[in-house]
């Protein structure tokens, strides 16, 4: 019998209701954004790589996030995730890796609790709640 804490499926849920929804903002911000794309691109480029790489954003920050949400294939999306946060901390936040904020945070927080979450969701898979257990 399963109690309220004792409930991995919940917690699952939560985990990946909290990183699609975050990512999934993201990438909607970016669908609009003059300029975005260009300036991912520009990063690549910096980096000796096509700056056509740069549309696999909208893989990792939309596609991902849906499957996450959806709990469809969940352990790939959370690879797709990862991946993303990977290229993201080092295309345009690797300046600030061993930076803190004003408050004493570490200025990548967000980066690294999200990579974080991903590689979580790679390795546990959805839980029950979600449209393709796995």
């Amino acid at each position: 019998m399963m109690s309220f804490f004792n409930n991995e499926h919940l917690g699952k849920l939560i985990l990946r209701m909290a990183l699609g929804v975050t990512l999934l903002l993201h990438g909607i911000a970016k669908i609009g954004a003059p300029g975005v794309m260009d300036r991912i691109g520009d990063h690549l480029q910096s980096w000796s790589l096509p700056a056509p790489l740069a549309f696999g954003v909208f893989i990792g920050e939309l596609v991902a996030p849906l499957m996450i949400l959806a709990g469809w294939r969940c352990r790939i999306g959370g690879a797709l995730t990862a991946i993303n946060m990977l290229f993201a901390i080092v295309l345009m936040r690797l300046g600030a890796v061993w930076a803190l904020s004003d408050t004493g945070g570490w200025r990548i927080e967000t980066e690294i609790l999200m990579l974080a979450a991903a590689l979580a969701l790679m390795f546990c898979g959805s839980g029950r709640m979600a449209v393709r257990p796995d």
